[in-house]
């Protein structure tokens, strides 16, 4: 299982979704941004860190989601664990609750996304504050709906390939995917794309005019 530094962790952890998207469609050549819906379910928590990838598939069966359960017991404290579906989007089944939240916080993972619901936020926010992004929040179940099939290979979440090990960002403008073998160059990308924007934004102030400010920097 992949563990970044924590010069990387930190380093993506000040830098906005917004930054590293671009710098991601810069770098790889392609959207590492998810869909919109895909949001922040609990709390206003900033997650960074590397995906454990789970894949669930229908069935009629009453089955706990063993390899999600064995996932969040297994990974390495920092991980993110990244739910897909066979199917696709499922916005009215919640893949994630309460009891996974609490099993995740207390082994060290930073945050759960989903292709599908969460349950159980008012506990969630009451006990632990594990962030989760999902596309939606629903009461429904699992059992006899979906089952897991397998951990730790390529899903589809948010309409986006994620592989185990890429590095997960996400906040309050939502998740964005990094593959693995361009952080190091996502994080020089995206620190440049902030520290300019950075700079532009202080020049409109000055100058009290965005077209000016624009100007410079040919930027929006």
């Amino acid at each position: 299982m992949v563990v970044y530094s924590k010069e990387i962790i930190d380093g993506f952890m000040h830098l906005a979704t917004a930054s590293v998207a671009d710098a991601v469609e810069k770098v790889v050549g392609s959207r590492g941004y998810m869909d919109y819906s895909i949001k922040p379910r609990i709390n206003e928590k900033k997650v960074v860190g590397p995906a454990v990838t789970v894949l669930e598939g229908p069935t009629s069966e009453f089955l706990p989601p063993t390899h999600a359960l064995d996932a969040i017991d297994e990974s390495p404290e920092g991980s993110v664990l990244v739910i897909g579906l066979t199917t696709g989007p499922d916005p009215d089944v919640a893949l994630w609750g309460g009891l996974m939240a609490a099993g995740a916080q207390v082994r060290g993972l930073a945050g759960a996304v989903l292709d599908g619901g969460v349950r159980d936020v008012a506990e969630i926010r009451r006990d632990s504050g594990f962030q989760v992004f999902s596309r939606s929040v629903s009461p429904g179940t699992t059992l006899g709906r979906y089952k897991t099939l397998a951990s730790n290979i390529p899903v589809k979440c948010g309409s986006i390939l994620v592989a185990p090990g890429d590095l997960i960002v996400g906040d309050l403008d939502g998740v964005v995917v990094v593959p693995r073998a361009y952080v190091d160059a996502v994080l020089v990308v995206a620190t440049e794309i902030e520290s300019r924007e950075a700079e532009q934004a202080k020049l409109i102030r000055q100058m009290r005019s965005i077209r000016e400010g624009l100007a410079k920097y040919g930027r929006i």
